[in-house]
């Protein structure tokens, strides 16, 4: 049996957090030492796959000698810094980054949106009934996942993901400028004209439900989606010899969708169009033997 190494150990690195001496690894980031004291500090771009992207900017923390806030989940811990995470002037930058978000996208299918817009008492239609909004169709080219843009925060992740940190395939990218930038493909093409290979690893990270598979969108739309119903089994993929894990969504004795456990070593959340999508043959769909 071969001896499997253990790795370089990392020294622990000490700071005051809240008022509280915590100790983390070196190279962990002021949210990786909240979220193990367990404090919670709200985000929605950082991705446990993902490099950070400091774009939403709901992770904001006070650090002492530091001129602005930093965003906790890239920020690197360093020996005797001293983090403040619920200060007034925290709290209030967050509390206008959820204002702001939720007066121009639709954050209904974001999770725990709502309770941090109650949490920090965010007031989202102070800005007016005339306050600019995404009010897009969401765009149905194919009948694997949809595009409602509407609800996109731009937070860039599916664009990290499809792109140079996973896919390499650089389908979509952001185009336009402030009010008008938009996630879309080369001309802004249907999906199906584009370099898209449906790997569905922009859904996997997306954190809005501005990307979804159809089946979701369409039991959302009429009103059958339910999570508190739904199963969650994790099998290995037979389409190859690769061994990607796959975590069957089930609802009604129907696969709903498929997702892939983040910390599995093969996959790290990420699977091929078979192993996201081709699980059709599995359930009889049309009512045909």
């Amino acid at each position: 049996m071969t001896a499997i190494p253990l790795g370089v150990p990392r020294r622990m690195v000490e700071f005051s957090l809240d008022g509280q001496a915590v100790r983390v690894p070196e190279g962990s980031t002021v949210l990786d030492a909240c979220r193990a004291a367990g404090t919670e500090v709200p985000t929605l771009c950082h991705g446990d796959t993902l490099r950070p992207k400091n774009a939403c900017r709901v992770c904001v923390v006070e650090v002492e000698g530091s001129r602005t806030l930093v965003p906790a989940c890239s920020r690197t811990a360093e020996p005797g810094m001293t983090v403040r995470t619920g200060t007034e002037r925290a709290r209030h930058s967050r509390r206008t980054v959820l204002e702001l978000l939720a007066s121009s996208v639709d954050l209904s299918t974001t999770p725990r949106a709502a309770d941090w817009i109650k949490e920090y008492e965010a007031e989202p239609g102070r800005f007016g009934p005339d306050a600019a909004r995404l009010d897009e169709e969401a765009k149905i080219d194919n009948e694997l996942y949809v595009r409602a843009y509407d609800k996109c925060i731009l937070c860039y992740k599916c664009v990290d993901a499809c792109g140079d940190q996973w896919q390499n395939t650089f389908a979509i990218a952001v185009t336009g400028r402030g009010f008008d930038a938009r996630i879309a493909v080369e001309h802004d093409a249907p999906l199906t004209d584009s370099a898209c290979v449906y790997c569905g690893n922009c859904i996997e990270v997306c954190p809005t439900g501005a990307l979804s598979f159809k089946s979701e969108f369409d039991r959302r739309a009429a009103g059958t989606w339910d999570e508190s119903r739904q199963t969650r089994t994790t099998t290995v993929c037979a389409y190859c010899g690769v061994g990607c894990n796959l975590t069957l969504h089930v609802q009604d004795n129907e696969i709903v969708k498929v997702t892939s456990p983040h910390d599995n070593p093969v996959t790290h959340g990420n699977l091929c169009i078979k192993g996201r999508f081709g699980y059709q043959h599995v359930q009889n769909r049309d009512g045909r033997d």
